[in-house]
């Protein structure tokens, strides 16, 4: 049965009344009150039905209830002991959540409950709802202006242990030796002896860690050697094949090994593709060679122009991707993502990466402007030395002559300069025209003069003023990782990986949610203000006294009294 709280509806009478005035205010202007007020009534339980059955069986926990403990257990990174503690014995996270008592039924949580909807949550990604629901609601609430924004990504490891060469190939067997033999007996029976005692013994593998450099080529060899034997060994054998850690030796053999006439060599590390297997624990990590082995978030939030405490800014997009896929791909799926919930830019700021001719140009015609410097530099000359007209035809080289003739064919164009100009010209040995048979010839194309306009645009006062909000998005990196430990999680799998990382996305979202609320009620509340830098100039003033002299400080303090 699904147990559901209306917690949109007050109470006569105040059910927190007992914490009195000035706790009860430290809870209202903390990220709890936001929680209570703004986030906890719109959590969509809703998600959560088809799961249960509405009138048989136990009533469940109180749905939402359940999914604030997941959000608030990755806001703070706390393992499933630590929440099931916090939810019952802290009033803060009971205020949150709108537990009026002390009841096990209210203020409790199983590990099993913990796990169960979790479970629910992530291999349905109905994280990404709850993230969406709660942006969407403090984009209302505190009138966040979407219009710029900027897009950066962000670097972190699951619960994975980094391996070298010889590990994954030992570590992989090893897996393989002991699945098969909790499922297959028989064929285990089959395997070699030497092979058993080398890879599925402790103490034999643990020695693959302690290999001496100059000893890896031959260890190497030799665990190539066994990881093909037993793929061969068990090509033919459907029930072997079907199970994963089978899958994952063919994999290792495929991406690490190259075979041939049944003979086995290790690949150089330069050919081994970049989403290749990093880790028989984690198979969807990928690796970088910038960053290293584990997985990218990538994160687009909305900016201010102005230092203003008062202003939200609010991340509207996430996304978690292997590390080897390069943030050139993630663009346009974010500007697609929060057109969809109509949070869509006019600007957006980001690095090198995003900003290919192809992105730029796709996110035209979604009516978002890129503001990004190019990639890479001119090997020589520079297209926006030359002067252009409207429509992209060369008029002038860079020393004033003029073409002898220029055409456009199939969207590319030629001009053709005078040879002998071009032979005694001082900068042809920096200039885009080559020697043809008759002239010198410029050619380029609509790409090219597109760059050369960005890349002209980039040297103005103008662009630097713009892009220099860009830095912003390291701040969150580090508030996001500071406040939610998300470059160290406890798990393993895109799946639970992408799931620990949006919720703690939201949670940054409400973190700074409260710290907006706190600075528009102090600007609110100028008196306040006033008669706090009153007192501190009155501390002073006395420890001034108190350092000159000495028997002056008493008489201040009773006229202070």
């Amino acid at each position: 049965m699904i147990r559901l709280n209306n917690h949109k509806q007050g109470f006569i009478f105040d059910p927190w009344s007992f914490l009195g005035e000035k706790r009860r205010k430290l809870l209202d202007d903390s990220w709890a009150g936001i929680f209570q007020k703004e986030i906890l009534p719109i959590l969509p339980v809703i998600e959560l039905f088809p799961f249960f059955n509405p009138s048989f069986g136990r009533p469940t926990k109180e749905l939402h209830t359940v999914i604030g403990v997941l959000i608030l257990q990755q806001a703070f990174d706390l393992t499933d002991q630590e929440t099931v503690e916090q939810l019952s014995f802290n009033v803060q996270w009971q205020y949150a959540l709108n537990i009026t008592d002390q009841s096990d039924e209210s203020a409790y949580i199983s590990l099993k409950t913990l796990w169960n909807n979790r479970d629910i949550l992530s291999a349905h990604n109905l994280e990404i709802k709850v993230f969406s629901v709660i942006t969407d609601k403090l984009r209302d609430v505190f009138g966040v202006d979407i219009t710029k924004q900027r897009l950066d990504s962000v670097h972190i490891r699951s619960f994975m242990q980094k391996l070298g060469r010889i590990r994954l190939f030992s570590e992989t067997i090893h897996r393989f030796l002991i699945n098969l033999k909790r499922s297959n007996e028989t064929c285990f029976a089959e395997i070699d002896e030497e092979i058993i005692n080398r890879y599925l013994t402790e103490k034999a593998l643990g020695c693959f860690s302690r290999v001496k450099p100059s000893e890896s080529p031959k260890t190497l060899e030799t665990v190539s050697k066994d990881l093909y034997t037993l793929v061969i060994q068990f090509e033919n054998n459907s029930e072997v094949c079907g199970m994963n850690t089978y899958k994952l030796l063919c994999r290792v053999l495929t991406e690490q090994c190259d075979v041939s006439e049944n003979t086995v060599t290790t690949k150089s590390p330069k050919d081994i593709p970049s989403d290749s297997l990093q880790n028989p624990s984690d198979p969807d990590a990928g690796y970088s060679g910038h960053k290293g082995q584990g997985f990218q978030v990538q994160i687009m939030e909305t900016y201010s122009d102005d230092k203003d405490d008062t202003v939200l800014n609010l991340i509207t997009h996430v996304e978690v991707e292997p590390a080897h896929v390069s943030d050139a791909h993630a663009l346009i799926p974010a500007l697609e993502s929060v057109n969809e919930r109509d949070m869509k830019p006019d600007e957006l700021l980001a690095d090198t990466l995003y900003g290919s001719d192809e992105n730029i140009e796709k996110a035209a015609e979604m009516q978002v402007e890129i503001i990004s410097p190019v990639s890479g530099r001119n090997k020589k000359g520079r297209l926006q030395d030359f002067s252009l007209s409207e429509n992209g035809h060369i008029v002038s080289c860079p020393q004033g002559h003029q073409p002898v003739k220029t055409r456009k064919r199939n969207g590319r164009y030629g001009a053709a300069f005078n040879s002998e100009n071009c032979r005694n010209c001082p900068m042809k040995d920096s200039c885009l025209a080559t020697h043809g048979k008759n002239y010198h010839y410029v050619n380029y194309s609509d790409k090219d003069i597109r760059i050369s306009k960005r890349r002209e645009y980039e040297q103005t006062p103008e662009f630097k003023d713009r892009y220099r909000f860009r830095s912003g998005v390291e701040a969150t990196m580090s508030q996001y990782d500071r406040r939610t430990g998300v470059k160290h999680l406890r798990v393993r799998g895109l799946e639970s990986v992408r799931y620990c990382v949006v919720l703690k996305v939201a949670a940054v979202n409400i973190f700074r949610a409260a710290a907006v609320r706190s600075a528009r009620n102090r600007v609110e509340n100028p008196g306040h203000i006033l008669f706090l830098s009153l007192y501190r100039i009155f501390k002073i003033v006395k420890e001034l006294f108190r350092f000159f002299e000495p028997d002056s400080c008493d008489k201040l303090v009773i006229i202070s009294e």
